[in-house]
């Protein structure tokens, strides 16, 4: 089975976040490091859940929550420094992708309204 883009996508993010957020200063390291990882895993959890057609929405709900919380804590490491520019420009990138795929996949589950009469 191939596996979706938005999940490949997901975990590279993941692969490419934990070793950034090691290398957080230790006092930051048990805020906003592990906000930043919990988060970005709990995102994960949601892209499964949503494949199991009775949480679908839920899921799919709860994962754009996650991901905003994500973009949040991205831009508050940026701002404290703890991320470089170069660093922070480039999870943007990736969380942006990410959110199409997500929006892409919200819009196909979204129920349509049936058409009305001279649509």
């Amino acid at each position: 089975m191939k596996e979706s883009p938005l999940f490949a996508k997901s975990y590279d993010f993941i692969r490419w976040l934990l070793p950034q957020t090691v290398k957080f200063p230790r006092e930051q390291r048990f805020v906003v490091a592990e906000r930043l990882q919990t988060t970005a895993m709990d995102f994960m959890e949601c892209l499964y859940l949503a494949t199991d057609k009775t949480q679908q929405v839920s899921a799919l709900k709860q994962a754009d929550v996650k991901l905003k919380q994500l973009r949040f804590y991205l831009r508050l490491s940026h701002d404290l420094k703890l991320l470089d520019t170069r660093r922070y420009e480039h999870a943007s990138r990736l969380l942006e992708e990410i959110g199409r795929l997500l929006g892409a996949w919200c819009k196909l589950t979204t129920p349509r309204p049936p058409l009305q009469k001279g649509d």
